[in-house]
């Protein structure tokens, strides 16, 4: 269809009746198989898969009003993740940069993880260089800076933290359309953080909360994990681990899926411990693949230990 009018800028603008077929737009991208690789990697965070997908929705919309002729902004994308460890902010900051790669929005689409230690130095002239190399590394890309909150220490005069806070916002808003920028951290200790940096505040859009795991989705979780690496609880396992959960979640340092990862490694060591020590006995393949009860009831979990809090101490 020939455009109807001349916008001032020469651009053709579109008649209003001018077909749009969003779905052909979608696909094309290859958007909706990276949400689908999210939901296959992720149980649960149904609130945080649908924020993920409001956002695709956005950027697709964005592309094709850009393709009639509409005036079109790039949207803010800077983000803010918050919630306890282990409950798949990493992995939603490498599938955001995914989309936004397939969508156009950055060059690379490739993920960045830095802490205070990449951008903060321990003397002057030391933060502006550190702060800049990481933002060049992750130019095209998505930059992640976990435990954000790190950035900003009030009570020592002498950080240099707010200077790398200084040279972020400059980046992120004059490179906003080849850089986007994730603070995570847990929420209550973010929300100071942001309140103590309100230019930081204005320039992040979207914030994203992302809630724990309950005791079902960690068994679900734990199944897809040893699915995964060929392996599988006998019946009897699958309930010792939804007892070893229920006692885990009540000690310090529970970090979610996380945790279970750790448990998951450490009933691997035992499972093959106790095949090693009867070597003589015949084996099968199902005796490699099989997690027994045996091997997840020998934590210390069990045994009424709170494990962490000697840091000296391994974890069983």
């Amino acid at each position: 269809m020939a455009p109807s009018t001349v916008g001032p800028s020469s651009d053709p603008v579109m008649a209003d009746d001018t077909p749009v077929d969003l779905r052909a737009a979608y696909e094309g991208t290859g958007v909706g198989d990276v949400l689908d690789q999210l939901d296959r990697e992720l149980i649960g965070l149904k609130p945080v898969k649908m924020r993920i997908r409001e956002i695709a929705a956005l950027l697709v919309v964005e592309r094709a009003r850009k393709q009639v002729g509409l005036a079109t902004a790039a949207p803010s994308l800077h983000m803010s993740f918050t919630g306890h460890p282990g409950t798949g902010k990493t992995t939603v900051a490498e599938r955001i940069s995914e989309i936004l790669h397939r969508l156009g929005y950055v060059r690379k689409g490739h993920l960045v993880t830095a802490t205070r230690d990449d951008l903060v130095g321990q003397y002057i002239g030391h933060t502006a260089p550190k702060t800049r190399e990481m933002l060049k590394r992750a130019m095209g890309g998505v930059l992640f800076i976990d435990e954000a909150y790190y950035l900003y220490r009030p009570e020592n005069e002498r950080d240099y933290g707010a200077e790398a806070i200084e040279i972020l916002l400059q980046v992120m808003e004059n490179n906003r359309d080849d850089l986007v920028v994730i603070f995570a951290g847990y929420k209550d200790k973010m929300d100071i953080f942001y309140q103590s940096n309100p230019g930081l505040s204005s320039r992040v859009a979207n914030h994203i909360d992302f809630p724990d795991y309950t005791a079902p989705e960690l068994l679900s979780i734990a199944k897809l994990i040893l699915a995964g690496e060929s392996y599988r609880f006998s019946d009897e396992a699958s309930i010792a681990f939804s007892d070893y959960i229920q006692r885990r979640m009540l000690l310090p340092f529970f970090a979610n899926a996380r945790s279970i990862r750790n448990a998951i490694d450490r009933a691997r060591m035992r499972q093959a411990n106790r095949l090693f020590n009867h070597m003589g006995r015949g084996h099968t393949k199902r005796d490699l693949i099989t997690i027994e009860a045996d091997d997840i009831t020998a934590s210390s979990v069990f045994q009424g230990k709170v494990e962490g809090l000697d840091r000296s101490l391994p974890l069983t």
